[in-house]
């Protein structure tokens, strides 16, 4: 688990990381979950360190995972709601980033907008890590992929299909660390919801890199033929109820339902939860014989231990 060059390292897109720091982290999840069901529940490697977790969004999954992967390393962990922040009073983010530096030896944040965390990182002496942003959710995506090493024991050459909205920022996540580890990628949404530009042009570089493969299409049935994993997520985000009504009668074709998962075979199925029930996806898959969805979310504990014990100085 020694990738000391990712010491002080920030984590605000896995653009920024390669494929190598990538498979590592997700191997020292693996060694924490190992440990961890060993009866190693506390490694203390960072004891001593305070670890900040600014939250403007809501979370159950982000939000407890860091706080116990924090604690079961020995720091401590101090949640900061937006509103318990002089940010809610209108401080700016550049000089909270520096006075939150100056006490602890990291920072996770779930913001709104990702300029913030960008700005956040600037300013900050110490690392800032991404719990979630409208453009990408990197710790979603290295828990995932962690997921299905565990499950296929592989990542190139397995072909994962997502199925729904394409403008998604777990999605956007999997783009890109998936074009990096060889994972091939097919995409069914409408046309109206694909992926931001700037996502786009980054995955298609890494997968010249790699030798995967990225296809869209807007057949669901398609998509999901030969698939190893099929993987949804919410039509509507938070911060999107404006458009709640349009975007689930657009994309009510694409939930995942028995049908659809018979049509691919015997895939495995996934979503980073929260699940809208009878939208996105069905009961009947979500708690079938497809989903690894709970061991999924359980390992969110251990790529966050993973995250914060290699890239804490």
């Amino acid at each position: 688990m020694a990738l000391y060059d990712l010491k002080g390292r920030d984590l605000i897109w896995l653009v920024d990381y390669t494929p190598e720091e990538i498979r590592g982290l997700i191997q020292a999840g693996l060694e924490f979950k190992r440990r961890y069901y060993a009866g190693e529940r506390v490694i203390e490697v960072l004891r001593g360190r305070s670890v900040a977790l600014i939250f403007e969004k809501p979370s159950t999954r982000t939000r407890v995972s860091f706080d116990v992967a924090a604690a079961q390393l020995g720091a401590h962990p101090i949640y900061l709601g937006w509103g318990e922040l002089q940010l809610g009073r209108g401080e700016t983010i550049a000089d909270t980033a520096r006075v939150l530096s100056r006490y602890v030896d990291a920072v996770v944040a779930r913001v709104k907008r990702h300029d913030t965390l960008v700005e956040l990182a600037r300013y900050s002496r110490v690392p800032v890590i991404n719990g979630l942003s409208d453009l990408v959710h990197p710790a979603q995506a290295l828990g995932d992929y962690m997921t299905i090493l565990e499950k296929l024991g592989r990542l190139e050459g397995v072909r994962l299909a997502f199925i729904g909205d394409g403008s998604d920022n777990v999605l956007h996540s999997l783009l890109i660390a998936g074009a990096k580890l060889g994972v091939d990628i097919v995409v069914a949404s409408p046309e109206k919801y694909r992926p931001h530009p700037r996502i786009l042009e980054e995955a298609y570089k890494a997968s010249r890199e790699s030798g995967s493969s990225i296809e869209f299409t807007e057949d669901p049935r398609k998509a999901v033929r030969g698939a190893d994993v099929v993987y949804t997520d919410v039509w509507v985000s938070m911060g999107q109820e404006g458009v709640a009504e349009e975007k689930i009668r657009i994309l009510k074709p694409y939930q995942v339902n028995r049908e659809l998962m018979e049509e691919a075979g015997n895939p495995l199925f996934m979503h980073c939860l929260p699940a809208m029930r009878g939208q996105e996806v069905t009961d009947e898959v979500i708690d079938g014989r497809w989903s690894i969805v709970w061991d999924q979310a359980a390992n969110r504990l251990h790529i966050q231990k993973a995250t914060l014990a290699m890239l804490i100085p």
